[in-house]
């Protein structure tokens, strides 16, 4: 067995990006009870001061892919697993819906972060995030959405889905950290390493299996509100009409792109840019769609930059 230890792996961020921390913060998770259930929403807490800022994860990811942004940004932040992802429960009726998901944020974020000055989305999470400032707008000061717009769809997403709809469990770690660096090839093979000890578990008969529920029905049958694990999904040939709920967002929204990324074209950003007038963009160079994970620092200085003009 591979030891694990979920707080013991920090030192490793801080070297791979020579990061000037001179003392790790204090870090814990904490579950909230949602949904009738109830079923829990887990999250990590960086510093026990009233968070700044909450991170919410893309589909098959969890609240770990924040380590490196946290640890730039020195700020008190909550990072939340989504359900149906890391240590969070999964919904019995596996509906992983961006509205779902952030009526179920509401309550994490009423109680660990009522007073945050912006909620960082990626992805998944984006969308999510987005829909939380439409449903819940008290909760949302200001908005950055990562590499994702209502105008993603199947084939703008498909590298993604490839890889998250491969095996589900893999013989040994090599054999998953191999398939997922096939599919990264921006990030390190460090990263990956870390990434996958958080977001997979071994099994009694020494076999790895990924964390996320990928039994949800709106992977399988997107259907309106449906999401895929990286975005919500319409036919290609369709305008979202999840557009509506962009524009009906009242807070400040900046967009951030991976520059490597499909996910989000300048078409995408156009309708953006006309649905929210003073909308930020941002490009980040030489990241794909996982810009946290390919360039945590140069995220973490616009969110600083974000947060500092505020």
């Amino acid at each position: 067995m591979i030891d694990y230890d979920e707080f013991g792996l920090f030192h490793e961020n801080i070297a791979e990006y020579a990061l000037t921390v001179t003392e790790i913060p204090g870090v814990e998770r904490i579950d909230t009870a949602v949904g009738d259930g109830p079923r829990i929403v887990s999250a990590l807490r960086w510093d026990d001061a009233p968070a700044e800022v909450v991170l919410v994860h893309g589909g098959a990811q969890n609240a770990h892919t924040w380590d490196t942004v946290a640890l730039c940004l020195g700020r008190p932040t909550l990072a939340i697993d989504l359900p149906g992802h890391g240590h969070s429960g999964w919904r019995a009726d596996g509906a992983y819906s961006p509205m779902n998901m952030a009526d179920d944020l509401a309550v994490v974020i009423t109680d660990l972060a009522p007073r945050a000055r912006v909620v960082v989305g990626m992805s998944l999470g984006g969308m999510t995030a987005m829909e939380l400032a439409v449903r819940h707008p008290s909760l949302v000061s200001s908005l950055v959405m990562v590499d994702i717009t209502p105008g993603v769809n199947a084939a703008k997403t498909k590298a993604v889905t490839d890889f998250v709809d491969g095996p589900q469990s893999f013989a040994g770690f090599d054999d998953l950290l191999a398939r997922t660096m096939e599919f990264n090839p921006t990030r390190s093979e460090s990263s990956l390493r870390r990434g996958i000890l958080h977001n997979a578990q071994q099994l009694a008969d020494g076999s790895w299996a990924w964390r996320y529920d990928r039994g949800s029905r709106a992977r399988s049958n997107a259907d309106g509100d449906g999401a895929a694990p990286h975005a919500a999904t319409v036919p290609d040939d369709q305008p979202s009409p999840m557009w509506d709920h962009f524009e009906a967002i009242t807070c400040p929204i900046m967009l951030v792109r991976g520059s490597l990324s499909p996910v989000v074209d300048d078409d995408d950003v156009a309708e953006a840019r006309r649905r929210q007038p003073d909308l930020v963009v941002e490009v980040v160079d030489g990241a794909g769609h996982s810009v946290q994970g390919d360039r945590p620092v140069e995220l973490a200085g616009l969110l600083d930059g974000w947060l500092s003009s505020r």
